[in-house]
């Protein structure tokens, strides 16, 4: 298991603690998706508007998000094992609060508390098989978290229709605590306890707090502007921008920062860093939105709409291995726009289903969304860890966790702002299982347009991307 271990097969040891890390990020990709399948349900159930429900999913991403860097940097204080168990405590009673929620902002509390587990578990992966793992094996131990991940995210809609439509939506966070239960055995049994890599740092906390206030401002901006409390919206807006400013000027000033303003001097860093983000955000606004087309459009069965929503992880689990190898034989950039291409065309084809349209033709669309995103997905992020130097590859992994999940937490908000302008106030203050289908279906289609309109502007981005570097790690 030492880096100089010349063997390039992982030992059964090794396989066991791979397994452990790969369990936080099957429930990270879990968590990602398993809340949208039941929004609609949740909605229903404490009768409140849709707008209100998409708390429940941006509460969770707004702490996962403001905390993944700062989690990353308790590790190398704290040490891995140690920060990887308490986050894993953490997340599973944030998920047996969310259970037991007997009021709509009682269960976006529990979901705060559950973000703050789920996202040392997500900051953790990559930097803990790094640690433990020889050098020789990393590349597959990486490919098996991945694997993982993706399997989460693929298993979520599937696993959250069954549960919300066999039980009730609470089961579909009591079903955390088992595997974080057995989780937690094994990772005090099997994870290797090692000296902190960094006991003598300080977590840049003035940074980790603007963070979460520039953060959480930007989505309360965002969501009251679509209510007829405007002024707070905008007021809102206007501290976010205060706090990215001094954020900016915190980490240009800090002796230990967050973030390391330096390596954005690089401009296919930066582009490329943007892209995972507009990426994300048109896939976790189709995700957040299409539940309650499918549920209150078609009026489907919630477990039929998550049996149909993994259309869209499929496509990304079937493209996103072979683009990986693709990609380090002619470089990530063409791989990376063809994605672009091929999501632009999806999002396109999903602005114009309306109430009649087929089931299996929106299936379909999804697919081919996933796929493209598989496509460009992998490429990014071996493009972006191969334009960061050696010594920044830490901060940069963690950066990538951060402006994926900031995507997700964007693409949610702006996609629903989009949706709002179209039909109006009342789907702001309306529950959306009240509102006319027709009138729905019309506001998506402005909402997927949107999402298609963002896409462009990415693959326009990727043409002033140089080739230098392009292959990537």
């Amino acid at each position: 298991m030492s880096e100089s271990d010349p063997s390039s097969h992982m030992t059964g040891r090794e396989l066991l603690i791979v397994l452990v890390i790969s369990l936080g990020s099957f429930m990270a990709g879990l968590d990602a998706t398993i809340v949208n399948i039941a929004l609609p349900s949740i909605a229903k159930a404490f009768n409140v508007s849709t707008v209100i429900a998409s708390w429940v999913l941006n509460a969770y991403l707004i702490i996962l998000v403001s905390l993944l860097l700062a989690a990353a940097k308790l590790g190398d204080i704290k040490g891995y094992k140690k920060i990887f168990v308490v986050g894993f405590a953490i997340f599973t009673i944030g998920s047996a609060l969310c259970g037991v929620a007997p009021s709509v902002d009682l269960l976006i509390f529990f979901r705060m508390i559950q973000a703050i587990g789920g996202a040392i578990i997500a900051a953790l992966g990559s930097v803990m098989v790094t640690s433990y793992l020889g050098e020789k094996v990393r590349g597959q131990a990486l490919g098996l978290v991945a694997m993982f991940t993706m399997l989460g995210v693929a298993l979520g809609p599937v696993i959250g229709g069954f549960l919300t439509s066999a039980f009730s939506w609470q089961y579909i966070f009591y079903v955390n605590i088992p595997v974080g239960i057995l989780a937690i055995l094994l990772g005090i049994s099997v994870i290797p306890t090692r000296t902190a890599t960094s006991p003598s740092s300080r977590l840049d906390t003035p940074g980790v707090i603007l963070i979460f206030i520039a953060l959480g401002s930007l989505i309360i901006g965002l969501n009251q502007i679509q209510t007829q409390d405007t002024r707070t919206g905008i007021e809102a807006l206007a501290l976010s921008i205060v706090s990215w400013t001094l954020l900016f000027i915190r980490e240009k000033q800090a002796i230990e920062p967050l973030i390391i303003l330096s390596v954005f001097k690089n401009r296919s860093y930066t582009i490329q860093n943007i892209n995972i983000l507009i990426l994300q955000m048109g896939l976790a606004g189709v995700m957040f939105l299409m539940p309650f087309y499918l549920e209150i459009v078609k009026e489907l069965p919630t477990g039929t709409s998550g049996a149909l929503l993994l259309s869209l992880p499929v496509g990304n689990i079937m493209t996103a291995p072979i683009a990986g190898k693709v990609s380090d034989v002619i470089g990530t950039k063409k791989p990376i726009m063809v994605g672009f291409i091929i999501m632009i065309l999806a999002l396109f084809f999903l602005s114009t289903i309306s109430i009649s349209s087929h089931t299996g033709e929106v299936a379909f669309y999804l697919f081919i969304l996933g796929a493209g995103a598989g496509i460009a997905f992998a490429p990014l992020n071996s493009a972006i860890m191969g334009e960061s130097p050696d010594t920044e590859r830490g901060m940069t992994s963690g950066l990538l966790r951060m402006m994926t999940n900031l995507g997700s937490t964007l693409g949610v908000t702006i996609t629903l702002l989009v949706a709002t302008a179209t039909l109006g106030p009342k789907m702001a203050e309306m529950a959306a299982h009240t509102l006319k289908p027709a009138e729905l279906a019309v506001a998506f289609d402005s909402a997927f347009l949107f999402a298609m309109t963002i896409q462009i502007i990415a693959l326009i981005l990727m043409i002033f991307v140089r080739k230098s570097g392009e292959r990537g790690v």
